[in-house]
């Protein structure tokens, strides 16, 4: 049997990783490509007339208006006290491993706090939120309701459990039928007009939506999208089923990462955590490049301080 090319790609090794970005000086000249890849922009004036460098603050003056700034300013990196390879390390982390990692882990291959890693994690997982929050999918596309979390003893079983957080699972295919893109967004419940205001926000207008006739589900034709219902009853019967057999693969794949990367998860974050499986999942085709891209999506999401990072994300 050949091997499948995009589990066997060759990736980033970590000696590659490295002799990239091992030192705060190659970090630094990449982070610059990164926030500026046409020159440096001032940040107040919009103006490209160059800059001279305050050393001995390590801030570049814009030499139109005088305003001073920093590589970090005005990103997801503003104010840290870290070390730049800590950070670029950080994302090596998180976009080289299929299963994503946990702040706990995080804390150990960084040498730092518990609460320093949880913050690089979830500003980093931030980014990855917001990279993809104006994407649209296409072309064919599955959907169905998933959801989060367990069923206390005594309370509600099924969709109207309060310990359940649900969550919209849409995946992308090919002509040929092939997974490619996947979006995993957080809903307030599934309700027909949850479903029109998020598929007219996510799902391109001229796609083919297939579901499994969920009432909610009409919200996709009224909100002008071609809607193919299949009814596919409950139990194991339906997960077998060839029409949803790779959203159904995809949706076992993210809760088995969640519950074993992470045991548990806080509903109020839950966003994040998809975001993360997401983005790493829409980018897999190319894995050496998933940290650059992340790097430039970093430097492109406004500051996140710990006190914003603590809030419940809201629903997309």
């Amino acid at each position: 049997m050949p091997k499948n090319r995009v589990q066997f790609q060759k990736g980033l090794s970590l000696f590659e990783f490295f002799a990239t970005y091992g030192t705060e000086a190659q970090c630094a000249e990449t982070l610059f490509r990164w926030r500026w890849p046409q020159g440096f922009v001032c940040p107040a004036c919009g103006h490209a007339q160059g800059y001279t460098e305050v050393k001995t603050r390590g801030l570049l003056q814009c030499k139109h208006c005088r305003h001073q700034t920093s590589l970090t300013a005005g990103t997801v990196f503003a104010s840290t006290k870290l070390a730049l390879t800590t950070w670029f390390l950080a994302m090596y982390l998180l976009t080289q491993q299929k299963n994503a990692i946990s702040a706990l882990e995080l804390k150990r291959q960084l040498g730092v706090s518990y609460n320093t890693a949880w913050s690089v994690k979830h500003k980093l997982l931030q980014s990855m939120l917001e990279r993809d929050d104006d994407r649209r999918l296409s072309g064919v596309i599955e959907i169905d309701d998933a959801y989060w979390g367990g069923v206390c003893h005594g309370q509600t079983r099924g969709r109207g459990s309060p310990n359940k957080t649900p969550f919209v699972a849409a995946l992308a295919k090919s002509l040929d039928g092939r997974p490619l893109a996947l979006r995993l967004s957080v809903v307030a419940g599934f309700r027909k007009r949850e479903l029109v205001a998020w598929t007219q926000k996510f799902i391109h207008p001229d796609s083919i939506v297939v579901t499994d006739g969920l009432a909610c589900f009409n919200g996709v034709a009224a909100a002008g999208v071609e809607h193919q219902p299949m009814v596919t009853g409950g139990g194991a019967a339906s997960m077998k089923l060839e029409d949803f057999h790779w959203l159904n693969t995809v949706l076992g794949n993210v809760k088995n990462a969640l519950h074993g990367t992470y045991h548990t998860v806080s509903p109020r974050h839950l966003p994040r955590y998809l975001a993360e499986f997401c983005y790493r999942f829409n980018r897999r085709f190319n894995l050496a490049a998933m940290l650059p891209r992340l790097g430039y999506a970093a430097v492109r999401t406004p500051p996140m301080p710990y006190r914003l990072l603590k809030l419940a994300e809201v629903h997309w």
